[in-house]
């Protein structure tokens, strides 16, 4: 590589900054020239060091002409591309010299040290720092300590030292990099120089397409410009017009909804809604508040057709009610059940009333309102219903509560209305007697149906427009309007986010609209499913309207009902059976329209029969208690109005066989009724005591052994008068005494609760088991146990009383299977088993005491034998000391047969032959052991004291001969004492 010489001595004046290039540079110049290097058409330049005039480049040609290409199929040989290899082979010859070059320099760099790392370790750091300045007094005293001559001189020549390897070393770094660098330099005036050459020929491109644009191109464009023009102001003319039809249209629109006229005007807001919905109002600032417009046109047609739909639903009732209200005033008859004013549409009118509501429906279904509509409805109807209810009650009240009361109500019990009607609603109606209310409840229940027979015929309508009306001529309209509503609901209820909500929605277009939803879904089945989805909600909607009306009803009525809910528990059962079957009447036929029960209602009434039953129950226990407490047991004549109380009921035994219970316990309802309410039950209750107690009077006084002849003269008497009536059951005649026929009134009220409160026929079971069972009881009590002679004053429990409590008990155990079979047939199945058991349990124990009376009487006589036996070896004693002539029977066989024969003739009056066989059976039994017990204990020593005791043993065996009993032996009635009389007496004469 040639090089120039240094103009002076190894050193350059001007070099003032060190050269610190790296090799690593150099390569990386070298690279970002590869594109001039590899010009097959640069010349190589004479000096490397020195950049030579721009007229010394050589002239390159702007486009190589490229060789023809050889035809497909020629043979193609390396010869062919001798020119291309020639033209290439010194500047790539040049290039391989440069990267050899290159690659030992680094070789060199990397065996050896670096020039300028070198140089900087001979040369010390202080003047290689960017703020060196030897003027600088630190600095030079720092790089000059020496301060005499010859150490200034050694400092001399080592800097001078220090600037030639400086030097030296630059020159090195300079050489490495020479070359490249002023080749480099040569190609960038090149490219000086083809730029220039570029941009005037692009000045030229340009004044061409100056010409061709003014020549060709102008004309063109004016004309396009032109045909825009034309087609901008024909849509302006367009615009034009539908300003001028929108603007037509709202003036329309304003005038049909002031005239009512809902269907012409809802034509228009669809027209309007689908201008709205396209962009044909799209930028026009005058129509920016349209949709408010149309919105605010829609309530109030939505307004109208609500205000008209409850009008002819609803307010029309209201002369109704007020002529309802009007003929009670007027003292009109009102059936019990409301048939006879039953307010029932005839087909005329019901066709009238669904042409008027027609429009009005296919109206809110265009809208989607219909939903929304009827829970307005709803919420009206209900209102509707609850405000002519408490007019109508503080209507009638003012006659009512004026009116005099033919009910035996209490007076305390009644709430006087001493302030002029002032007083609350609630004290009003629950001083009303109560026949008042049940006049007031049928007028209620008038009103109601009046008003639920329109709610039902609205229903009806709803329905058959949206279901039936496949025929008429407004069936197209109908289904149009529903799939109408559907397609506006369910873009209501996506804006919303509420899938299911009909309501605030901005209705659709037309009826085009519909079709074009269609086709823009492609899916006819989900259009069908928004219809069937619509109406459901409509129909579900419909039904609860009228269901909520019932609602309303039902819960005035048990509102009304509960205000006197006190009162009603102290009523008589024909009073408060006035009141539950109108009650049952009323549920029954709101049930009938509203299609659901009514749970309120039914739970109130009830719990107000659950606590008349109890109370009732509660009051004839106390009024039971009290009879048993003050009875005296006495027989007494049964009336022939408890005659016919036990035949009415239980006459129906023999004639059901199954299927006819119901029929059998109906008459016998029927039949009690007449002797309930007929005159007896105040003679029963005043009379029958002092009745019993003259008769106690005198069987008590019969019954006494220290009186005997008086008690055969008394019952001379009473045997010549007529006998006492008994009470028949099943072919047999009973004795009673005053709680018995008590009980059996009470039996038979109960039985009558039980055919008319059917709801509650386990309470009432209860009630009856509760009755017999403290019936049962307190007489064990009183006559068993004595208690008679604590709370009633009886001196004595004879067996008369003994006799009387056992015909009632047996009388009761015998009506028991009866009471339990009309019972049941009100009873339901789930409830059987157990209740049967409790009655089945309460008649065991009726049997019980029955027996226990019977063996009561049995240990009486053998008492009464005891006693006189304990003076038998006295008597025997005395007659074996002394003769005794007389052959008649002592006075202990005398004594013993004279109260046997009393015995019997109270129980062969009073009970039964079966009961006094079976009771004078065990006698009989026991005065054979007792007295042939005694008498074998006895020492009979003398001959008097065996005739006498032969004549006793005589005596006591006729009397046990006489005495009734089912013994089949002969003679009647054997037994040990017949033994010992012919193991001991064999001898005797006249034997």
């Amino acid at each position: 590589m040639d090089s120039k010489p240094s103009p002076s001595s190894g050193r350059y004046e001007n070099s003032k900054k060190p050269l610190s290039k790296s090799v690593s540079d150099a390569n990386s110049h070298n690279q970002s020239l590869a594109s001039i290097l590899n010009n097959p058409h640069a010349g190589k330049s004479d000096g490397w060091w020195w950049p030579s005039n721009s007229s010394s480049l050589p002239v390159v040609p702007e486009f190589t002409p490229l060789n023809p290409l050889p035809k497909p199929g020629s043979d193609i040989a390396r010869t062919d591309f001798l020119p291309y290899i020639t033209s290439f082979s010194d500047p790539f010859a040049r290039f391989h010299d440069i990267q050899q070059h290159s690659k030992s320099s680094l070789l060199d760099d990397q065996n050896g040290e670096n020039a300028l790392v070198a140089c900087l370790r001979e040369v010390p750091s202080l003047y290689f720092k960017e703020d060196f300045q030897l003027e600088d007094g630190a600095t030079f005293k720092a790089a000059c300590p020496f301060r005499t001559t010859a150490e200034n001189l050694v400092m001399q020549e080592k800097l001078s030292q220090y600037l030639d390897v400086v030097e030296l070393h630059l020159v090195r770094e300079i050489s490495l990099r020479s070359s490249s660098f002023f080749e480099a330099q040569g190609q960038l005036e090149d490219l000086n120089s083809k730029i220039v050459e570029g941009c005037k020929r692009i000045r030229e491109l340009k004044e061409t397409i100056r010409l061709l644009d003014t020549n060709l191109v102008g004309p063109a464009r004016k004309l396009q410009e032109l045909n825009v023009k034309r087609s901008d102001l024909v849509a302006l003319q367009n615009k034009l017009k539908l300003i001028i039809y929108v603007n037509q249209a709202l003036s329309t629109l304003n005038l049909l909804v002031a005239s009512a006229d809902c269907a012409g005007a809802l034509d228009v807001t669809d027209d309007l809604q689908h201008l709205l919905d396209g962009d044909e109002l799209a930028g026009l600032h005058c129509f920016r508040h349209l949709r408010d417009e149309l919105a605010t046109s829609i309530d109030s047609i939505n307004s109208i057709l609500s205000a008209e739909f409850l009008r002819i639903t609803i307010q029309e009732t209201g002369n109704m009610d007020a002529a309802i209200t009007s003929k009670f005033k007027a003292r009109a008859t009102i059936a019990i059940n409301g048939e006879g004013h039953e307010a029932k549409l005839d087909e005329e009118e019901s066709s009238n009333f669904r042409d008027r509501l027609l429009p009005f429906v296919i109206g809110l279904l265009r809208t989607a309102k219909l939903p929304a509509v009827l829970r307005i409805y709803r919420d009206t109807l209900t209102a509707d219903m609850k405000t002519a209810i408490k007019t109508a009650v503080e209507e009638l009240l003012r006659v009512l509560v004026a009116q005099p009361s033919d009910s035996d109500f209490v007076a305390g019990e009644r709430v006087a209305d001493t302030d002029g009607g002032s007083s609350s609603l609630a004290s009003r109606l629950r001083s009303l007697a109560p026949e008042s209310f049940v006049q007031l409840l049928k007028a209620i229940f008038m009103i109601v149906q009046v008003h639920l027979v329109q709610a039902s015929e609205v229903k009806k309508t709803i329905e058959w427009i949206i279901c039936h009306l496949d025929d008429h001529y407004a069936a197209d309209s109908v289904a149009a309007a529903i799939a109408l509503g559907a397609a506006a609901a369910e873009t209501a209820s996506e804006s919303d986010g509420q899938i299911t909500t009909f309501s605030q929605f901005s209705p659709p277009s037309n009826f085009s609209r519909v079709f074009s939803i269609q086709e823009k879904g492609n899916d006819a089945t989900t259009m069908s499913n928004l219809s069937r989805n619509f109406r459901a909600d409509i129909l579900r909607e419909n039904t609860e309207a009228v269901f909520a009306a019932c609602d309303a009803a039902h819960g005035r009525w048990a509102k009304i009902l509960g205000v006197r809910a006190p009162l009603h528990s102290k009523l008589r059962l024909q009073e408060f059976l006035n009141i539950y079957n109108i009650t049952q009447e009323f549920i029954t036929a709101t049930e009938k329209i509203g299609g659901r029960l009514g749970y309120s209602i039914r739970g109130t009434i009830q719990s107000q029969a659950k606590a008349f039953v109890d109370f009732q129950h509660e009051s004839r226990m106390a009024k039971l208690k009290a009879i048993l407490d003050q009875e005296n047991w006495a027989e007494i004549d049964v009336p022939d109005e408890f005659q016919t109380i036990v035949t009415s009921l239980f006459s129906s035994k023999s004639e059901t066989s199954g299927h006819a219970d119901d029929d059998s316990a109906d008459t016998a309802t029927s039949k009690t009724e007449v002797v309930r309410n007929s005159s007896y039950p105040s003679m029963v209750d005043a009379g029958l005591l002092n009745i019993s107690h003259n008769t106690e009077q005198t069987d008590s006084t019969s019954t006494r052994p220290d009186n005997k002849a008086q008690s055969n003269d008394t019952k001379s008497r009473e045997r010549g008068r007529s006998s006492p009536r008994m009470l028949s059951f099943g072919g047999v005649a009973y004795h009673m005494v005053n709680c018995g026929l008590i009980l059996v009134k009470m039996l038979s009220e109960y039985i009558d609760m039980n055919n008319s409160l059917t709801g509650l026929s386990s309470e009432v079971v209860h009630r009856v088991v509760d009755s017999l069972k403290f019936f049962n009881t307190r007489t064990c009590q009183l006559v068993l146990g004595a208690g008679a002679m604590q709370v009633s004053g009886l001196k004595s429990i004879t067996s008369k009383h003994l006799a009387l409590t056992s015909q009632v008990i047996s009388f009761t155990y015998t009506i028991i299977p009866e009471i339990k079979r009309i019972l049941f047939l009100r009873v339901p199945e789930t409830h059987k088993g157990l209740l049967m058991l409790e009655v089945d349990r309460v008649a065991q124990d009726y049997k019980v005491h029955r027996d226990e009376i019977h063996s009561k009487l049995v240990q009486i006589m053998r008492e009464r034998l005891l006693v006189h036996l304990r003076s038998l070896p006295q008597i025997v004693e005395s007659l074996n000391r002394q003769e005794d002539t007389d052959s008649q029977p002592s006075q202990f066989a005398r004594s013993i047969t004279k109260e046997v024969g009393l015995l019997q003739r109270v129980l062969c009056r009073t009970l039964h032959e079966v009961d006094v066989q079976a009771i004078f059976r065990q006698v009989v039994i026991i005065f054979h052991s007792q007295i042939s017990e005694a008498f074998s204990r006895l020492d009979i020593s003398s001959q008097q004291a065996r005739q006498r005791a032969y004549c006793d043993v005589q005596h006591l065996l006729g009397c046990i001969r006489s005495l009734p009993s089912d013994s089949k032996s002969n003679p009647p009635n054997w037994g040990q004492l017949d033994e010992f009389l012919e193991q001991n007496f064999d001898a005797e004469p006249g034997q």
